[in-house]
């Protein structure tokens, strides 16, 4: 029986004990096409107009803009000190076949580049393709791994194409031969879109003939989970992220989900994520990080080595694949093999 005081909220993880988000993007126009935002806009109008709410079209989409202006990741940055967050998976998507993109390629490149010098050792860059790019699109990613050190693929389906589509798998024998993992995005996502693209099932054939290479299921522990959950039970190369866990469609809510997702089994392949800075106006990245804390309603019930595998230890396990190949004998970018001078591509850590 209640005695009518109120539980203290759960704590934050002691100083040592590591959180990575693996799922954030850069909060910049420079980075974001300005159509995606808006279209985030007017269906936070919807929604709002729907419950009776009269606000303008145009104070919700200036609210938006106003926090995609973070083009060197400052704000992130102390968001993620703030959170207690020590590390991140910057996704970098590529729309530049749907949409009108302020950088092309290269430039965006650069500029994730140049956030890592200015924040060493906050992010793993998780550069993003599209199978239409050609031979071009796999030298520059290439060239991403290589000169910047960017320790994965980005992939996001919904742009009009399968996951498994061959055109990919010159992108996945680099990762094979770097040792880098994919995150493949699945659910919905900008609405002008197609959605069929999102179904995880899709990325089969690729984790299928890739066996050497790790898939993580962009938040796949948040929509179409059996098919996830399936994936990641029965292939030992596919993982899956819950970022966007707080806004999951559960009766019961996000944190029964959550709780009924990680008593799967397959607590060794779940990634904490955020998707952040997507929720810059109704949340702060340091109530999402504390839900997932010793003893938060979350992870209750889970034992405390399964909970930090899923908040850094299983990441950090995939980042960390690069460096196992380094240390078979490849050299690093700008380095002379040590053993075969015909190895093929040097490796990288993939830490920033």
């Amino acid at each position: 029986m209640s005695d009518g005081t109120r539980a203290a909220p759960p704590a934050a993880d002691p100083p040592g004990s590591p959180v990575v988000d693996a799922q954030v993007q850069l909060g910049s126009e420079l980075a974001i096409p300005r159509a995606f935002l808006e279209y985030q806009a007017a269906n936070v109008h919807h929604r709002l107009t729907a419950h009776g709410h009269g606000v303008r079209p145009s104070r919700i989409l200036d609210q938006v803009l106003a926090v995609h202006q973070d083009d060197e990741a400052d704000k992130l940055v102390a968001e993620m000190d703030e959170a207690g967050v020590d590390r991140a998976f910057l996704v970098v998507p590529d729309f530049s076949h749907v949409a009108d993109c302020r950088l092309d390629r290269p430039e965006l490149a650069e500029l994730h580049h140049r956030v890592t010098l200015r924040h060493p050792g906050r992010f793993h860059v998780f550069w993003g393709v599209d199978p239409r790019a050609g031979q071009d699109g796999v030298d520059l990613f290439e060239h991403c791994v290589s000169a910047y050190g960017f320790a994965g693929l980005k992939l996001y389906p919904l742009c009009g194409y399968s996951p498994s589509d061959r055109r990919l798998y010159p992108y996945f024998e680099v990762c094979r031969q770097y040792g880098l993992p994919v995150i493949s995005h699945t659910g919905p996502g900008w609405g002008p879109l197609d959605f069929t693209y999102g179904a995880p099932l899709l990325l089969d054939g690729a984790a299928r003939d890739f066996p050497g290479v790790d898939f993580v299921l962009g938040h796949g522990g948040v929509t179409h989970v059996d098919e996830s959950t399936y994936l990641c039970a029965h292939r030992p190369n596919v993982h899956l992220d819950i970022s966007q866990f707080h806004s999951v469609l559960h009766a019961d809510g996000w944190q029964a989900h959550v709780r009924a997702l990680l008593r799967t089994g397959i607590s060794h392949k779940v990634l904490f994520g955020t998707c952040w800075p997507s929720y810059r106006l109704s949340e702060s990245l340091t109530s999402l990080v504390t839900a997932f804390a010793a003893g938060s309603p979350a992870v209750e019930g889970l034992r405390e080595r399964d909970r930090r595998l899923v908040t850094s230890g299983n990441a950090l396990r995939l980042v960390g694949r690069a460096g196992d190949r380094t240390a078979e004998g490849r050299a690093r970018p700008g380095e002379t093999p040590a053993t075969d001078q015909g190895a093929g591509p040097t490796d990288r850590s993939g830490r920033t």
